[in-house]
């Protein structure tokens, strides 16, 4: 009765991100909910083969994201973490690194890294390695190097003294001759204007 009730539970999976040579980066447990008992058992075998594809919804906050985002969606009996954080799975034994809510959805390669509580307690972060390469320059040569700066920069010292004594020749050639008169007119108009 209580089963056509409330019907199947969901399929418990853990999710696994990625898989590196012995290292698991380990999203959490998730839930599978198929929809009828046929579409249970269709959904067992996907996850037996590997080739599972839907919705699986992270047991942490109930966040569906789709299948294909993860290296390996594993029943939940199919894997066991023991108390040292180490997996076992097919028949080996795997370190883990817990991936953070912010990888979940990212497409690239993981890197695992030690957290403050040893070197057991490992976290996944995005590998951003080669960006950062190509944003420092490695591999560039030098014929690409860009030089900013002022336009008078540019030009040699020697270069920009010339052109300066050019152009303080030009103003002074196109100034007036200043008569006498025209001196004392001028002192004159300034005396007035300063006693103002």
């Amino acid at each position: 009765m209580w089963k056509k009730l409330f019907g199947k539970p969901p399929i418990r999976v853990w999710v696994i991100k990625q898989v590196d040579d012995g290292l698991l980066h380990l999203c959490g447990e998730g839930h599978i909910e198929p929809g009828s008992k046929r579409a249970r058992e269709s959904v067992l075998t996907g996850l037996q083969d590997g080739t599972y594809q839907g919705a699986v919804a992270l047991a942490d906050n109930g966040l569906v994201l789709n299948a294909r985002l993860f290296a390996a969606l594993v029943p939940h009996d199919g894997l066991h973490l023991d108390a040292d954080g180490l997996a076992h799975w097919q028949g080996r034994v795997w370190r883990t690194s817990q991936v953070p809510q912010r990888c979940w959805t990212y497409e690239g390669a993981l890197i695992a890294r030690a957290t403050t509580q040893g070197p057991l307690d490992l976290v996944s972060s995005e590998d951003v390695s080669g960006i950062r390469r190509r944003a420092s320059g490695e591999g560039q040569t030098a014929s690409t190097r860009l030089q900013f700066g002022a336009a008078d920069e540019l030009e040699g010292e020697a270069e920009f003294a010339e052109r300066w004594r050019r152009r303080q020749e030009g103003a002074s050639a196109e100034a007036p001759a200043s008569s006498p008169e025209a001196s004392d007119s001028e002192r004159q108009t300034e005396r007035r204007h300063g006693d103002q």
